[in-house]
């Protein structure tokens, strides 16, 4: 079965997703950015999700995930929670 791991930020707004977005390109680590932001409890340990297969998460995840390439920074990805920075740490 297929896997992945990956690794997320979620805020309330898109505008607030693209600023998170812009300091992790300008240097800043995702966790530290995580811990700091995130409004999920996985902030707590810099974002991690853990491993996971198709359609354990919700659709638009689901698509990045397993049609994006591993340790590219995607977002901002709008589902019914907010909006997310995702990265794909790997995929099996």
């Amino acid at each position: 079965m297929a896997w992945a791991t990956a690794r997320h930020i979620l805020v309330n707004s898109e505008e607030k997703c693209n600023e998170l977005k812009a300091e992790i390109e300008n240097g800043k680590s995702f966790e530290d950015v995580a811990k700091e932001n995130s409004e999920c409890p996985s902030g707590a340990n810099g974002g991690d999700l853990g491993q996971f297969g198709p359609g354990q998460m919700v659709p638009e995840f689901d698509k990045a995930v397993f049609n994006g390439d591993v340790g590219v920074l995607y977002g901002p990805i709008q589902t019914q929670f907010g909006y997310h920075l995702l990265e794909v740490t790997g995929r099996g």
